[in-house]
């Protein structure tokens, strides 16, 4: 597991994301793979969730044309995820789903704490996060996901730090 953890990435991140943000985002994305994979980070854990989950588990499949190495896993939090979502949204997240590597449901069925529980299973296996957390950002799964990184010696890269996410980064 210990060698898995150190080539593992997770993300979490806000649902809504500010339409003029999508192309930073999509951009920074696509960097920090690519830098971390090169590092020898190759598998790259995604929640599944609307929004940053979305545009991350793309930007992981994106990079695998330029990286044949990375790994797509999906840390589901119960098979029930999409029932309330947008028709658009529920496609893209089952091709999402039929291009990953692996797929992992944590709950059999929703229950209170499955999205938690999906949280920490993420960072349970990885060495380093990519989040999207804003600092106004006060409660909520993103704020919890990434404190518990902190409480875990695990790095954080936020790109909602404009100015601060570096696009490399030592993660050993």
């Amino acid at each position: 597991m210990q060698e898995k953890k150190e080539k593992t990435c997770c993300f979490t991140g806000h649902r809504t994301i500010p339409r003029e943000e999508i192309g930073r985002l999509q951009f920074a994305l696509q960097a920090q793979i690519s830098a971390l994979a090169e590092k020898g980070i190759t598998i790259f854990y995604c929640g599944g969730a609307l929004g940053f989950d979305t545009l991350a588990a793309e930007a992981v499949l994106q990079a695998k044309k330029e990286h044949p190495a990375i790994r797509l896993h999906l840390a589901l939090p119960c098979p029930e995820q999409a029932e309330r979502w947008l028709a658009e949204d529920v496609a893209r997240y089952e091709k999402i789903k039929r291009q990953a590597d692996e797929v992992v449901f944590l709950s059999p069925r929703y229950a209170y704490g499955c999205m938690q529980k999906r949280n920490r299973y993420m960072v349970d296996c990885s060495c380093v996060c990519i989040a999207y957390l804003l600092p106004e950002q006060e409660r909520g799964g993103t704020k919890y996901t990434v404190a518990y990184c902190e409480k875990n010696h695990i790095p954080v890269i936020n790109l909602a730090e404009k100015n601060k996410a570096r696009i490399l980064m030592d993660t050993g």
